[in-house]
């Protein structure tokens, strides 16, 4: 019989209200005004557990009205009032940890463990913008002449438009806001149709932290009905930025969209990202660097590596210790506590893998572990694949994977394999592995992304500048640059002084 999935496993939580069912408005629960509703499905099972509203341009329209009314009151709040309640939202994250990740598993998929390791990976971003809130500065300028004074003064750019992906449905969502609300901005957010419940339980303990009315905001939607959504928020000139992580194509039109009103934009969209193992690499420390960057969330994760380049010399080498650590990986539903692997998040995610693992067997490819799907377990489970003996005409060398398969490349040149790096529109992350510190220093200068992992695969932090180039999108989240995409300077030239 198939595994029962977490169903095996009731959702239990510590607290039972954090599981929310309602839109969030003007600091109301609430539910659609024209009353539908979608459900929300177990990737496991591919089963619906649960039901929330499904908005439509009416809702984003209340919800841009109570983000744009509190806007004046929220942005007068002094900046270390503000600190003060997105760290006590943080403490409140941090506390409810377990709840918090047990919503992620069930929604998304991912082991309990590495749930709870995204929960303190949102909480990161929260802590880090709590104190950035308080740390807000601008500029004193030297006046060219005598009696005069000149500021540049930082002011938060109004209401933001939040709109976040499935596969990190705490830490997307929570970099985008904690910043918003450390700057001062108010918020009017939609969280991925198939992981809602996280950013619902997310917004309840921001309101718990004292978050005001209408300061944020949240409804939920459909994918069919996501768009209508959108459009408002995208067509309406009091909301001032629009911040997205997804696809590459939904960032081009949102892009597009914003010009009319011109929109402060942040987009971190689709990767390709190359991993690239010299023969003067520690090939250890590799395998170890690409487990960590690759099957993490299995494979679903915009700086997941989609191509891995080594050296002729330490190939079959890197490849026999690869293969040997993938094929003992953990495939299994949340409510195994060995899992390290879940499923996939939707069917239409395995086909993909499956599509690409095919056309490369197809064109000549060898698998050395992995290749197929796993309906034991259930309709979305497929096994962590490495490929080698692979080529450019592949579907995978120009279409992100987004999956749990690892293609192997040969390469014996350096300038040819930073070219082959390149050689895609993407440009979100890059890794590579050496020992030359002359090599760190040219790659570094060569590789063509906003993010570079130099001896290390997880890269993230939310103490450094996160987003990419070329058709990656730009932006950054994290870090103190992260704050001032929420914000605009305004400069101050007073005369009359002398």
């Amino acid at each position: 019989a198939p595994w029962p999935g977490i169903d095996a496993m009731p959702l239990t939580l510590q607290r039972s209200d954090l599981q929310r069912s309602s839109h969030y408005i003007g600091g109301r629960w609430c539910e659609a005004v024209g009353g539908a509703r979608h459900d929300v499905e177990d990737p496991a099972t591919a089963r619906a557990f649960a039901s929330v509203p499904d908005a439509d341009a009416r809702d984003a329209n209340a919800a841009l009205e109570a983000a744009h009314a509190a806007f004046p009151a929220w942005r007068a709040v002094p900046a270390r009032d503000r600190s003060r309640i997105v760290a006590r939202w943080n403490a409140l994250v941090l506390q409810h940890k377990e709840d918090l990740a047990r919503l992620i598993s069930r929604e998304q998929g991912k082991p309990l463990a590495e749930a709870i390791g995204e929960i303190a990976y949102a909480a990161s971003y929260i802590e880090w913008f709590a104190g950035e809130a308080a740390r807000i500065t601008g500029d004193v300028i030297a006046a060219p002449v005598a009696g005069r004074q000149m500021l540049a003064v930082k002011e938060p750019v109004g209401v933001i438009a939040a709109i976040s992906p499935w596969n990190f449905p705490a830490a997307m969502i929570a970099r985008k806001i904690a910043p918003a609300l450390a700057a001062g901005c108010t918020v009017v957010a939609k969280p991925a149709e198939d992981t809602p419940l996280t950013a619902l339980a997310l917004v309840a303990l921001a309101e718990e932290a004292g978050v005001p009315a209408g300061v944020l905001n949240l409804v939920t939607a459909s994918r069919a009905n996501a768009p209508a959504v959108v459009d408002v928020w995208l067509q309406d000139a009091r909301v001032r930025k629009l911040t997205f992580t997804g696809s590459t194509p939904v960032g081009r039109h949102l892009a597009r969209a914003s010009a009319d009103t011109f929109k402060k934009l942040s987009l971190e969209l689709g990767g390709n990202a190359p991993f690239i193992v010299f023969d003067d690499a520690d090939l250890d420390a590799a395998v170890d660097g690409l487990m960590a960057a690759k099957f993490r969330n299995a494979g679903q994760t915009c700086v997941s590596p989609n191509r891995v380049y080594v050296h002729d010399a330490v190939h079959d080498a890197f490849v026999g210790k690869l293969a040997a650590r993938v094929a003992a990986l953990k495939v299994a539903p949340a409510t195994d506590p060995q899992a390290q692997i879940g499923p996939l998040i939707n069917a239409k995610a395995v086909e993909k893998v499956d599509r690409h693992v095919q056309d490369a067997l197809s064109k000549g490819a060898t698998l050395a572990t992995g290749g197929k799907r796993l309906p034991e377990l259930g309709t979305n489970f497929y096994q962590p694949t490495v490929l080698t003996g692979v080529g450019n005409d592949m579907e995978f060398a120009c279409e992100e994977t987004f999956g749990p398969m690892v293609p192997v490349f040969r390469f014996d040149d350096e300038a040819a394999v930073v070219a082959e790096a390149n050689g895609t529109p993407y440009g979100l992350a890059s890794y590579f592995y050496t020992r030359d510190v002359r090599r760190i220093a040219r790659l570094s200068a060569a590789l063509e992304s906003g993010l570079v992992g130099i001896n290390e695969g997880a890269v993230a932090s939310e103490a450094a500048p996160f987003g990419g180039i070329k058709a990656s999108g730009y932006g950054r989240e994290g870090s103190r640059h992260g704050l001032d995409e929420y914000m605009h300077f305004k400069y101050l030239c007073q005369g009359g002084l002398g």
